[in-house]
């Protein structure tokens, strides 16, 4: 998937603008990489277009253990959008995320994240090369 490709996505879901879409995106990916270990952080972005990459720089080896509350009230904070903005441009991320990964590399993702997490995911989007 292009970084364009999956911007248009999260625009689409999120029913926001472009430039809103890529600031939600960048900001659900970095709040994401916070959750995750570095190197379980590193094997996302690794599938990632080059501009979301960056994103997903984890700063701590370690995770960051929060849960679905805080994880919307840091989206919303980085994308300087509402919380309901955060929550449907979380989702958006998160659903896209899902297409544009290795359905191996996503069950990795989603196994270091709290259940309650997968709410943020569309359980029907197709993963990554199973269309």
């Amino acid at each position: 998937m292009t970084y364009e490709q999956f911007i248009s996505a999260v625009a689409e879901r999120a029913g926001e603008p472009v430039d809103r879409a890529e600031a939600l995106a960048r900001a659900t990916l970095s709040t994401l990489s916070d959750r995750l270990t570095r190197g379980e952080a590193d094997d996302v972005a690794a599938q990632l277009p080059k501009p979301l990459k960056e994103a997903m720089v984890a700063g701590q080896p370690e995770a960051q253990p929060f849960g679905l509350e805080e994880f919307i009230r840091r989206v919303s904070d980085r994308a300087g959008v509402s919380i309901e903005e955060a929550t449907r441009g979380a989702q958006a991320v998160m659903t896209t995320l899902r297409e544009a990964i290795s359905d191996g590399e996503f069950k990795d993702m989603m196994a270091q994240l709290p259940e309650e997490l997968s709410k943020l995911v569309d359980q029907t989007a197709t993963p990554a090369g199973t269309s």
